[in-house]
């Protein structure tokens, strides 16, 4: 049996607590004040955000293993301010051996990086040496680009893939995964300019919503699979495999469009030296393609709410989990719609690809095979697909605060896992594979604020910060406010944003109006300290009907917990806590519990909120 009990659990200090103002940084606090965000957590009434629409010809030659392209962006400034340059952003230049990275790599890493053959603005020649270039620069313009006005920017360029394949490069020297793969304007935005961090290969990405129109030139026998809607299967397949992936747009069965070996015996794609595929995407912010000759390619599609969704698959003949792909993927897609977040996956596609970065793309991901491993391997596909909402259907600056889309794919992942492994199993992985090496772990990076710049933050420390302390305080809000109200605020949160750029205090505003509670005591007590989990029984007493129980919160962070009550009869009572126990005092708190029968000893049961100390979360009675 298992009690609830809210309102008999009285803290030490009933005093109450002022509603705390969250520390907001000067130049995020400047946007406020501009009108460009809202205390509501919405867009401010002078919102505004830039724009590119990109027209892309991109060739990627097989045997030199080099991609080459051309394309015309037209740039929309939609700021207040006059921009007098632009800056470039090619991430593929982390590969250049002089590039600025977050730990070792190999020789088979490392390429010369971009080659710019030419670059135009508005019609006017620049000459630009490209061999300087690190991920982002700056090109200073001739001609301001006044507020309001357009640009159009011209650039044709190649680079090499790199031999090894993590993000991207070259699965196997057939099969090439072609992501970051052309120079983009950087972001200009209304809290920072410019977005001019480098990549470094640990943090991740923070990009425009642009319309993207790519025309991909391939090899013969050489299937694309890419972001976006397929806009010409007609011309580059051949009857019985256009045939194969028509039917698969309408099927709820997973449909074999091709195997290794039709791949292999040129019957699949049309027998031109060159085949271009077009695809397009609008309203995104990123776009890739990945390629091969001798892929496997499943298909079938899920029905949503409002449309169809394709599902796709390529991966090596014989990858016993990708064999899975296309219905795990089926029921991601249906789930994450209709449950957590439950809002209706917002693109026409998503395809997967055997790899091996484990990463996420707008409507592709790009997992390693996990063959021994079927519920390993579908909780990965489970994270990245959740990565949909998170950052892409938000806009999240991922660089600076992944914890904003890193915690919700790993709370979704978990919260799906609960549904196809059932509680106990998912609880288990959770712990043992989030959860352990943080709490575990008790060097000073650990215990660094959540707010932290994910740029300051190093090692395992950025990935507990992102990952598990910020999924963590998800479920902990989720528990507080209940199912409802936590859905009720989170979608609510989500309305304000997509297709916007969030900061972490647009969450918090929006959460708080949201739920039309004042959360801001919880944010600074997950966001903004050193906490850790660690609670203790400093003492326990029975008098007559009456269980008092005095916990400290040693570590401080305010978590949910069960008091597991062991009877001297042998029964066993289990009591809930919210973390709103610690609203008002969050170093220590007395448990005061009616009871009918005779206490033997308390256990205070964090469940996946996983104690630094659990010997001390135990207490026997006298």
């Amino acid at each position: 049996m298992k009690r609830f009990l809210y309102i008999l659990a009285i803290a030490v200090s009933m005093q109450q607590i002022s509603a705390q103002e969250l520390y907001m940084p000067r130049n995020i606090k400047k946007a406020y004040e501009k009108g460009t965000r809202d205390a509501s957590g919405a867009p401010g009434k002078n919102y505004w955000q830039n724009k590119g629409i990109y027209n892309v010809e991109v060739k990627v030659d097989a045997g030199t293993k080099t991609v080459s392209g051309k394309e015309t962006i037209t740039y929309t400034n939609n700021s207040p301010d006059a921009l007098q340059e632009l800056a470039i952003r090619f991430v593929n230049n982390l590969h250049k051996p002089q590039s600025p990275r977050s730990g070792f790599v190999s020789k088979d890493f490392l390429t010369s990086g971009l080659h710019i053959k030419s670059f135009i603005v508005n019609g006017e020649k620049y000459q630009v040496n490209s061999d300087d270039w690190g991920t982002v620069e700056k090109v200073k313009l001739n001609k301001i680009l006044k507020a309001g006005a357009k640009a159009e920017v011209k650039i044709e360029w190649e680079y090499p893939l790199s031999v090894q394949s993590g993000r991207e490069g070259q699965i196997d020297p057939e099969t090439f995964y072609v992501a970051y793969s052309f120079p983009r304007i950087s972001v200009y935005d209304d809290y920072n300019g410019w977005d001019m961090l480098p990549h470094s290969d640990r943090q991740e990405f923070y990009n425009d919503f642009n319309d993207y129109s790519f025309a991909i030139s391939a090899p013969k026998n050489f299937v694309v699979w890419a972001t976006g809607d397929f806009l010409n299967p007609d011309a580059v397949l051949q009857p019985e495999y256009l045939k194969r992936y028509k039917s698969s747009l309408k099927s709820d069965k997973v449909i074999h469009i091709a195997s290794e070996q039709e791949m292999r015996s040129g019957k699949v794609t049309k027998q031109n030296k060159w085949n271009t595929w077009k695809f397009r995407a609008n309203h995104i912010t990123d776009f890739c393609f990945a390629m091969s000759n001798h892929y496997v390619w499943d298909a079938s599609s899920v029905q949503l709410k409002t449309k169809r969704a394709s599902v796709q698959a390529g991966y090596k003949s014989g990858a016993k989990d990708f064999e899975h792909y296309v219905d795990w993927m089926r029921y991601n897609l249906d789930w994450f719609s209709k449950k957590w977040p439950g809002v209706e996956y917002p693109y026409n596609v998503m395809t997967a690809i055997q790899g091996y970065a484990d990463m996420e793309y707008p409507m592709m991901i790009n997992d390693t095979s996990i063959p021994d491993d079927l519920r390993d391997a579908r909780l990965t596909a489970d994270h990245e697909i959740a990565h949909t909402y998170f950052p892409f259907y938000m806009g999240i600056n991922e660089t600076r605060y992944a914890f904003m889309d890193e915690g919700w794919a790993t709370t979704l992942e978990y919260l799906i896992g609960i549904d196809e492994n059932g509680e106990a199993a998912a609880k288990e992985f959770y712990k043992n594979f989030r959860v352990k090496r943080w709490i575990n772990d008790a060097s000073a990076e650990q215990d660094q604020p959540v707010i932290t710049m994910s740029t300051q933050v190093s090692g395992a420390g950025y990935g507990n910060n992102s990952y598990v302390k910020a999924s963590l305080s998800y479920l902990a809000l989720k528990d507080y406010l209940g199912d409802d109200l936590f859905k009720k605020a989170l979608l609510h949160y989500m309305d304000n944003w997509n297709g916007k750029h969030p900061v972490p205090w647009d969450y918090f505003n929006s959460m708080n109006t949201g739920s039309g509670k004042n959360l801001n005591w919880f944010f600074q007590n997950w966001f903004y300290t050193n906490n850790y989990i660690d609670l203790k029984i400093t003492g326990a007493s029975q008098l007559n009907d009456l269980l008092t129980v005095n916990v400290d919160n040693v570590g401080g962070f305010a978590i949910p917990f069960d008091a597991v009550l062991n009877y001297e009869d042998g029964s066993v009572e289990r009591l809930h806590f919210s973390p709103g126990l610690w609203e008002k005092n969050q170093k220590q708190t007395d448990l005061t519990v009616p009871i009918k029968k005779k206490v033997k000893s308390v256990t205070l049961d964090g469940d996946i909120f996983m104690d630094y100390t659990p010997e001390n979360n135990t207490k026997a009675l006298k």
